[in-house]
């Protein structure tokens, strides 16, 4: 039963079944309106390693992008009210006898025009209201309106920017590690290839008749879907193991052809 539970919890979180079930449902509701089955395109990104990463990179440091997204919220809400106690007058644009336009009439509303506009500018929140030039407040504003792009546009957007660049990079890179490992090294012992293939074929024999990642893919299985009271010594060891993730019984670093030259030395 627990493994039941077990096999239940990792079916309905595994990326590739939410990725199917959003995907049915896209294809249900699409027959009730046609503007469903436009998500259908997206999966031009499952198909494409490169872009599966691209996708990843935005999710791989997600902690990290959600606490600056929350720091950049709350900077800017700091602003806000700086503006809306302050600064007011210059939110309020009109020309001629138009009615004024009232982006800061109230802090929500200010709040909104400050993360909306204000983020999205490239010379930040001053680009978007009216200049102070000859007003009081001018050396006030210059102050706002530097510290705000200083901080807001250069320093917090670059660091969201940043943190979604590295996560690509270094995905890119295990990506890469991890092909060369699979090409240089056995996965089961972690021994590299230089060291069978002083002998004709001897990497590949050792991959596929020695160390066959197949069959201890296999074997687990066999193990998962055997019950306990069944287990022999060997069998309830390596089950135990299993069961606390622990990968001590792969021979890391051991093999029968180096068991050999080692009795032979």
């Amino acid at each position: 039963m627990k493994y039941h539970i077990w096999k239940l919890g990792v079916v309905f979180t595994d990326n590739s079944f939410l990725y199917l079930a959003w995907y049915t449902t896209m294809s249900v509701l699409g027959h009730y309106n046609n503007f469903f089955f436009a998500a259908h395109l997206l999966d031009i990104a499952m198909g494409f390693k490169t872009l599966r990463t691209i996708l990843s990179s935005v999710t791989h440091n997600g902690k990290q992008l959600v606490l600056t997204v929350g720091l950049l919220a709350v900077v800017v809400y700091l602003y806000t009210v700086v503006a809306f106690n302050f600064f007011r007058k210059f939110y309020n644009k009109s020309e001629d006898d138009d009615e004024p336009d009232m982006k800061c009439d109230d802090m929500m509303t200010c709040y909104l025009f400050h993360m909306y506009v204000g983020v999205r500018a490239g010379g930040g929140i001053g680009d978007e209201i009216e200049d102070p030039a000859g007003d009081p407040y001018e050396m006030y504003r210059i102050v706002f309106d530097i510290t705000f792009f200083f901080f807001v546009i250069v320093i917090l957007l670059a660091i969201i920017q940043g943190l979604i660049i590295d996560a690509f990079g270094e995905l890119r890179d295990q990506q890469e590690q991890v092909r060369e490992d699979m090409e240089t090294k056995c996965f089961i012992c972690g021994i590299g290839n230089d060291y069978f293939d002083t002998i004709p074929h001897g990497f590949e024999t050792h991959t596929l008749q020695e160390h066959n990642l197949a069959n201890y893919l296999f074997f687990l299985m066999y193990l998962i879907n055997k019950d306990e009271t069944e287990h022999t010594g060997q069998e309830s060891y390596v089950w135990k193991m299993y069961q606390e993730r622990c990968w001590d019984f792969f021979p890391a670093g051991d093999c029968f052809r180096k068991q050999y030259e080692d009795q032979l030395g």
